[in-house]
This record gives C-alpha cells, structure tokens and sequence, in this order.
C-alpha cells in the first residue's frame, strides 16, 4: 500500500503552468472533458514552461514530448498533457528539461513548449492536468481563475 493513503492526509498540488484555469468539462476534447482519464483541471497557458507541481519521480515522458507522466512519493499519479492534439505535432516545438526516472521537486523545469507554433499549427495550447489514480481519491477540490506555476494551488487532494 502506498505511503499516501495510509497517512489519509490532504495533498496540495500546486500549478505546473502560469495561466488560466479552465474546469476540465469545458475542455474541448472528450477525453478530458469526460474524464475518461481521471479528474483535474486545464490550464490555459500564458507561457511555455511547465514544471513539476509535485515532489516526486516523472515515470513516463511520451516521445512526442507532449505529455508527462509524474508520481508523488505518496504515490499519486499525475498526468500534464501540453496542449490537445499536439501529439500530432510529432514533437515540434516541445523541449524537454527531465528524462523518465528522474526525481523532481516542485518548481523543477520539466518542458518548454512554443505556445504560438502550437497554435499556428492549429492546436489549442490548453492543457489538462489530470489525477490518474482516482480511485484511491476521496475528494479533490479544485481551483480557479488566474494562477502562476509553483505561487498557486491548483487543487488539494484526499485519499479514500
């Protein structure tokens, strides 16, 4: 079992990207809009960083470097998926900073991205930032507005 929900204690995760938040129903993608993947949130970015809202490991990086896996030592799963269709980009425009393995604190530099070649290309930059794992996750509550990556929380996890 994992550390995380034996302790039964709260998890903030802070924003990995300076921008807007966007309630994941309203992203234009079924995907994400549905949940089919977990639950979160989506940024629309104001600049291409992303870094790492969590302490913890990145497990999985996709080729197309559009799409990053992390852990938390606690054990949540967190998936940040830069813009919507972008793997269709073939990685264009997209910098990675971390390699799969690595261990990350917040704040860590995980990608570069190029916001206006993305949409030149005729992709949405907004991108979802999505728990994994739901079924250990009793309630997350989410935040709203305007935030800036690693100074906001963007949503406070429990665990069942």
């Amino acid at each position: 079992m994992l550390k995380f929900f034996k302790k039964n204690k709260p998890l903030e995760i802070v924003a990995p990207i300076t921008g807007d938040i966007v309630p994941i129903e309203e992203v234009p993608d079924k995907v994400f809009s549905e949940k089919m993947l977990g639950d979160g949130l989506a940024i629309d970015p104001a600049e291409g960083k992303v870094v790492s809202p969590i302490d913890g490991a990145v497990v999985t990086i996709f080729p197309t470097n559009h799409a990053i896996g992390l852990v938390t030592k606690e054990g949540l799963e967190i998936l940040i998926h830069i813009g919507l269709d972008t793997v269709e980009l073939d990685g264009i425009g997209f910098k990675r900073a971390v390699e799969k393995e690595n261990k990350v604190k917040k704040g860590d530099l995980l990608m570069e991205f190029d916001i206006d070649l993305i949409k030149e290309k005729g992709k949405s930059p907004i991108t979802p930032i999505i728990i994994t794992n739901m079924d250990k996750i009793k309630k997350i509550d989410k935040n709203n507005g305007q935030v800036k990556k690693v100074d906001d929380i963007i949503f406070t996890v429990e665990p069942v």
